[in-house]
């Protein structure tokens, strides 16, 4: 019987000794400046420690400082880790102005500490830094050759001469074709043929073999990974997986198989908690601020028209799951069968009071109820009733992937233009681009983003009727 070997993500016994590190500096530094101005540690200064130490290890690994690209580049990882503390110290600040302790704490002991942990987190990753370039001073250390001038194993070319810090140097890329048949961006790099490489593999002119050939040439593949069994060279597979369109892709192991996630949602784990903690505080600082509003608007609507003052919708949500979408009434109808008409202009169905609340997107407001009911989000994609889900399933690709999220009450593709009536099939188009491209990309920041674009370009629009 075949072995399966599991497959280890390169640099990931580095995660826990940095995380340790981090620890390790952050609580002695603490505990010795505690000591050294105030004399003793008492539970308020154990609490404040394990709230910023805690506080700290999500915010870092949230913005990547534990990414293993940065694993020997101080200059790179400075940022994020000064984002990382600064966060972390703001939040502990505000618990102990919030709690009125702040008279428990030596400012001079923490003032010295807010400045140390920082430095003390980069300084020992530039030493780090320094010190693995020495141990991989020889040159034979560093070399490194791509098998095949594909367009994976170009994007490699350009990754490993564009980032010094990575400690690769690229010899060339190897291909048997001729030089007739190659890209021009390659052929300056072409050293040679396969049989080229494997002559200099066997006289140690290089450490690592990249083969960078099509998936479908997997018979190729197994050949050339035999040839350089005859050597001591490192040899790597990179995956053609960009041939895809991936959405928040992930290795994951099943058992001792490796798989590779091509349609995925970004929120996992801290992600998770963190996009729930961000929808039900906004959404109860808004909910607190609004509420005249709520009133004024709901009294309008009960006023100017017969019918109840909340249209409830079924829409889609994440993962394709029907939800019910809260909306104050702005039509005289309410359509929630298998056909749904957009709104026009001058669409009879709306009425006067109901045209108003649509153009400045006061008949949503409702849907921060939604939010913290957990059925959407302040920021996500648009949720769109299930008819005309089924409709645009159907003629837009990759329509439905806009549900690897929680539908929002705003988002990048309402802030970019987007929003109102997609009277057009590439209106819709440039909407799920938009969408996708939001869930791609996904970071609390540009959460913030949206939210605060939203204040000056989200409400409004032209096609809104």
């Amino acid at each position: 019987m075949r072995a399966i070997g599991a497959i280890k993500s390169h640099g990931e016994e580095n995660v826990l000794a940095y995380r340790l590190m981090d620890t390790t500096l952050i609580s002695l530094g603490f505990l010795l400046v505690s000591l050294l101005y105030v004399g003793s540690i008492n539970v308020h200064y154990i609490t404040a420690l394990c709230v910023t130490v805690l506080v700290f290890g999500i915010i870092s690994e949230l913005l990547g400082v534990y990414n293993s690209n940065y694993y020997y580049s101080a200059k790179q990882t400075f940022a994020p880790i000064l984002l990382s503390w600064l966060s972390s110290i703001a939040l502990l600040l505000t618990f102990a102005f919030a709690l009125k302790i702040t008279d428990n704490f030596s400012r001079v002991a923490l003032s010295i500490w807010f400045v140390y942990a920082p430095v003390a987190l980069t300084s020992y990753r530039f030493a780090f830094s320094k010190l693995s370039k020495a141990r991989h001073a020889d040159s034979y250390e560093q070399k490194s050759i791509i098998i095949g001038a594909t367009p994976s194993g170009l994007s490699l070319a350009r990754e490993i001469e564009g980032n010094k810090h990575l400690g690769l140097q690229l010899v060339g890329i190897f291909d048997d074709r001729s030089l007739d048949r190659l890209p021009e961006q390659s052929q300056a790099s072409i050293r040679g043929s396969i049989n080229d490489a494997l002559k200099l593999a066997k006289e140690r002119d290089f450490r690592h073999v990249y083969v960078a050939l099509p998936m479908q040439a997997s018979h190729r593949i197994k050949e050339i990974i035999n040839y350089f069994s005859d050597s001591t060279a490192r040899v790597y597979i990179v995956p053609d997986f960009f041939t895809f369109d991936l959405i928040q892709s992930r290795w994951r192991n099943v058992g001792q198989v490796p798989t590779l996630s091509i349609y995925d949602t970004p929120f996992y784990g801290v992600t998770t908690f963190v996009k729930r903690l961000e929808d039900i505080v906004v959404s109860s600082i808004i909910l607190a601020l609004i509420s005249p509003v709520l009133l004024a608007v709901a009294i309008g609507v009960k006023t100017s028209s017969p019918g109840p003052v909340i249209f409830k919708q079924y829409r889609y949500g994440i993962d394709g799951k029907k939800i019910k979408v809260w909306k104050f009434r702005s039509m005289k109808v309410m359509d929630n069968g298998g056909v749904v008409k957009q709104a026009t202009k001058d669409d009879p169905r709306v009425t006067k009071f109901g045209s108003f609340i649509r153009r400045t997107s006061l008949d949503e407001l409702p849907q921060f109820i939604n939010v913290l009911q957990g059925r959407m989000s302040i920021v996500g994609p648009r949720p769109h009733a299930v008819a005309h889900n089924e409709e645009y399933r159907q003629i837009v690709d990759k329509y439905m992937l806009r549900h690897k999220v929680k539908p929002g009450i705003t988002g990048w593709a309402q802030i970019n233009g987007y929003r109102g009536e997609t009277d057009t099939l590439d209106k819709m188009e440039k909407r799920v681009e938009y969408d996708l491209n939001y869930i791609r990309n996904w970071s609390l920041w540009l959460d913030i983003k949206i939210i605060f674009l939203t204040v000056f370009k989200g409400f409004v629009g032209k096609n809104t009727y």
